[in-house]
């Protein structure tokens, strides 16, 4: 055994890493292979190839990069633009207050975050100095001193104890955030060379007390030196130490941010090019592509469904060809985004298409794509996703169809390949008329059915949403949405209401609770989903209101402990309870000239025959001031659906809102 100590226990290669040297590489370590890859791999580890004097460069690979190269492809082939995104205008405040400061950063690089997003909207960045704050401040360590930070970007005083820790502070508000303003204030306040400071942030970073307590002893002496009490120069270094655990390298921090930019710069200007890319590259991730699509929707981009026709491999942006603008802000779905189709059977789908001309039918289809690679299974999806709606027939026609069509275009083809022509001539099986009456009688599938199908191979919904006539309720009385769960702190208390998607059931295991039920939800709003964990006490409360496809609320707790963040259930409240249990207060917003005597007794006879627990509120926009007054408690309501909609043709449609208590 003790022969063992001291060896490594396995090997395993860093994800960005890559030595260089002036000479081949065995001439100074030894080399060596993992598994079945041609990749060469040192078997000297980090320390070690810095040590025998290699460079070592850590060479990141992001995705945002591609993303970025599609946008400006995009920007060129559709409005004749070639965009250098390595010159753009750094100082653009438009691209800051629209994006960065409003917090509309879904797709902008390592800004994403619900978090994130709170922090920027309080920050209000207009440089990227505040962006590269951001980024390394927004890291667990440094996260406490965002307040600060955003203080004294806004006006709040500060002060440091010598001239030469504000000329190198004066940039982040004399807090210290990068490694490099820990090593200059080191050198040119302690005497302590740079090379030395940067070994004692590394030091610091792994509690080696020796090395730090030899550096505190150089520092402290030059501070003297340089006019500064040995109490304030250890109360310096004992900054120092508490920041250089944590503080983040600024040049890595810049190039995110520059590269954050870049990414919101073409969301500004080019939205449409831009989110056609985000979701090309997301097409792996239902999840995102969910989330993005939302996102084009809340920027008033409409997001097309695939098309037969119309879809490529990727998201494309649709086009007016006579004038070559964007058509609309639309950005059609791309075919290799739908579940079960390969990018072979697109490929083949596209080369048909450009052979054949627009397929005219299923049957048109089938006769010319390669049945081998266009399968059932990718036709059955296309199918689903409702790529064949503008064809003729429904979609259970279709469906009902396929075998036949299958047969018929394999048969169509092996008689081209033998030079034979079929009793129809070479057009196959007519025009499309002809096709559409060869599909059977069937009924259309219902509603429902489509959706559940829909879902499955893109995602989503398409041609509506089940929560949809839920959405008044549901934004009313929720507190939070799952997009904006990420940015809530561990153990705050929400409200979000939502779809039961999945139910796992299971027992526990350890504790008081041993062997008893609980239950993992998926819950599902119009934002995107998220996890909802019963417990057994809750699970047994509330259990009997557990099912697939049942709209609740549940009211609960943020865990965020998890990659990403979960609600710990107390209580889940049925459409039925809600207005009871969750009390909404109503608001009524209106401007000073709308307001008369006979439209103020409509709304009180209005709130007479709904009297509740609810308290009225009226906000009056006069000039540039707003009012806003509690109505008599005589008037509080409970505010169901029936009352709101009654509200709104007393005073009109967008003025009434229901908040939770």
């Amino acid at each position: 055994a003790r022969k063992l100590e001291g060896l490594c226990r396995h090997a395993s290669v860093h994800a960005c890493g890559v030595v260089i040297a002036d000479a081949p590489l065995t001439n100074f370590l030894p080399l060596y292979k993992q598994g079945d890859s041609d990749d060469l791999i040192t078997q000297f580890e980090g320390p070690m190839v810095e040590k025998v004097g290699l460079l070592k460069m850590d060479f990141l690979g992001l995705r945002t990069l591609s993303i970025i190269q599609r946008a400006v492809d995009l920007i060129e082939q559709i409005h004749g633009k070639k965009i250098d995104i390595e010159k753009i205008d750094i100082t653009d405040q438009k691209v800051y207050q629209e994006v960065f400061a409003k917090g509309r950063t879904k797709g902008v690089f390592q800004f994403e975050s619900g978090g994130m997003q709170d922090m920027l909207i309080k920050l209000k960045p207009d440089r990227l100095e505040d962006l590269i704050a951001a980024n390394a401040l927004y890291r667990p360590g440094p996260m406490a001193l965002i307040p600060d930070y955003i203080d004294r970007k806004h006006g709040g005083k500060w002060t440091v104890p010598h001239p030469i820790m504000r000329e190198v502070l004066e940039e982040t508000f004399g807090i210290m955030v990068y490694q490099e303003q820990v090593m200059r204030i080191c050198n040119r306040l302690g005497d302590i060379p740079l090379r030395e400071a940067y070994g004692l942030i590394k030091a610091i970073g792994k509690k080696m007390l020796d090395k730090i307590a030899s550096a505190k002893k150089v520092f402290v002496e030059g501070c003297v030196k340089k006019g500064l009490t040995e109490a304030v120069a250890e109360e310096i270094f004992e900054l120092i130490e508490r920041f250089a655990g944590y503080g983040f390298n600024k040049s890595h921090a810049t190039r995110y941010s520059f590269v954050a930019y870049q990414t919101a710069w073409l969301k500004t200007y080019y939205p449409v090019e831009f989110m056609a890319a985000l979701l090309t590259y997301e097409m792996g991730d239902t999840d995102k592509i969910v989330e993005y699509i939302g996102e084009c929707r809340s920027m008033g981009i409409e997001v097309l469904p695939p098309d037969i026709n119309e879809s490529f491999v990727d998201f494309t942006v649709v086009y007016n060809k006579e004038h070559g603008a964007a058509a609309g802000s639309v950005i059609r779905f791309g075919l290799a985004a739908v579940k079960g189709v390969g990018a072979k059977a697109v490929e083949q789908i596209i080369t048909a298409r450009q052979k054949a001309g627009r397929f005219k039918s299923l049957f048109h289809f089938c006769e010319n794509v390669d049945l081998r690679a266009v399968n059932k299974q990718v036709i059955e999806a296309l199918i689903k996703a409702g790529a064949f709606d503008n064809l003729g027939g429904s979609r259970a026609q279709m469906m009902a169809a396929l075998e036949k069509a299958m047969q018929a275009g394999a048969s169509m083809q092996v008689d081209t390949q033998r030079g034979q022509m079929n009793f129809f001539g070479a057009g196959g099986f007519g025009d499309d008329k002809s096709d559409v009456q060869t599909l059977p009688d069937v009924p259309p599938w219902p509603e429902t059915q489509m959706l559940v199908y829909e879902k499955e191979v893109l995602g989503f919904y398409v041609t509506s949403n089940p929560l949809s006539k839920y959405a008044e309720q549901i934004d009313a009385y929720s507190t939070c949405n799952t997009a904006r769960l990420s940015g809530m702190k561990e153990g705050a208390e929400v409200v979000i209401g939502g779809m039961i998607s999945k139910v796992r059931t299971m027992l526990t295991r350890n504790g008081k609770t041993a062997g008893q039920k609980m239950a993992v939800l998926e819950l599902e709003d119009l934002q995107g989903k998220c996890e909802v964990v019963l417990f057994p006490k809750a699970y047994e409360n509330y259990g009997a209101m557990v099912g697939v496809d049942k709209v609740v609320f549940v009211r609960g707790k943020v865990d965020t402990r998890r990659e990403n963040p979960n609600i710990l259930a107390d209580e889940l409240i049925g459409l039925d309870e809600v207005v009871d249990k969750l009390a909404a207060q109503v608001w009524i917003n209106l401007f000073s000239h709308e307001i008369s005597e006979e439209k103020i007794n409509r709304i009180k006879s209005l709130c007479s025959s709904y009297r509740g627990k609810s308290p009225l509120y009226v906000r009056v926009q006069t000039g540039g001031f707003q009012i806003v007054a509690m109505a008599d408690r005589s008037l509080s309501v409970r505010p169901d659906a029936d009352f709101y909609h009654k509200l709104e043709s007393v005073i009109g449609a967008g003025k009434v809102r229901l908040r939770s208590n």
